[in-house]
């Protein structure tokens, strides 16, 4: 490896519908779901783009279905942002198209619900992939996954779904050493975990989505400034 650091291509699928955050309890409607999943996409495309490493961004989401998320994604002036439909045949569907358009460079496959994201915390994570050739880091209830990369060369096979911390490391990726505690690690998919990342810090999309909201249980209100 050089001693040269990585220029990283990230990829970040976004669903941008109401069929997002699904696994949030039947009191938060449909539209009030839509809202939350862009808002998290918003503050992870936003935490990537302040990462030293990323030299490029590709957001991979259905334009007609989430012409907002793709139109503010590209509004936050991202270097090389790219936009590619998303094939609508699932999460590691939308992966491949993705991945497709990266080529065979430092490619990085991130979660869009990762609304307390310090870009740090991704730094740190990229940094540390470099050394492999294919890496994994595991959400913060360790079977679920939040970012997979590979070096050129690797091929990079998504397998997100559950238990996808398993299927990634039995396919070689090495799991990398990030801290329990790690913003990369606090994905969102329920209102528990959305309290955690409240009582964290998120992202300034996030803090406006809730503003008007009260989510139970746990009930949701007034979200802390990011650090």
């Amino acid at each position: 490896m050089s001693d040269a650091a990585a220029v990283w291509t990230v990829v970040v699928p976004v669903k941008g519908t109401p069929a997002g955050k699904s696994r949030m309890s039947p009191g938060v409607d449909s539209a009030l779901r839509a809202l939350l999943a862009e808002a998290f996409a918003l503050d992870t495309l936003a935490a990537v783009r302040d990462t030293p490493s990323v030299g490029r961004l590709i957001v991979v989401t259905d334009p007609e279905a989430g012409p907002a998320t793709a139109r503010r994604a590209t509004a936050l002036r991202i270097p090389d942002v790219e936009i590619v439909p998303d094939p609508g045949s699932g999460l590691n569907a939308a992966v491949i198209a993705g991945l497709g358009a990266a080529g065979d460079a430092h490619r990085a496959v991130l979660l869009g619900d990762l609304p307390a994201l310090v870009p740090h915390d991704l730094e740190e994570a990229l940094a540390a992939a470099e050394t492999h050739p294919l890496a994994v880091v595991p959400d913060a209830q360790g079977t679920g996954t939040t970012l997979v990369t590979a070096r050129p060369g690797a091929v990079l096979i998504p397998r997100f779904g559950a238990g996808s911390a398993r299927r990634h490391r039995e396919a070689g990726h090495v799991v990398l050493d990030v801290p329990a505690d790690s913003t990369l690690r606090l994905d969102v998919d329920t209102e528990a975990d959305l309290a955690e990342a409240v009582a964290r810090g998120v992202g300034a999309h996030t803090r406006r989505a809730l503003a008007p909201a009260e989510l139970s249980p746990p009930a949701v209100r007034a979200p802390s400034p990011r650090r």
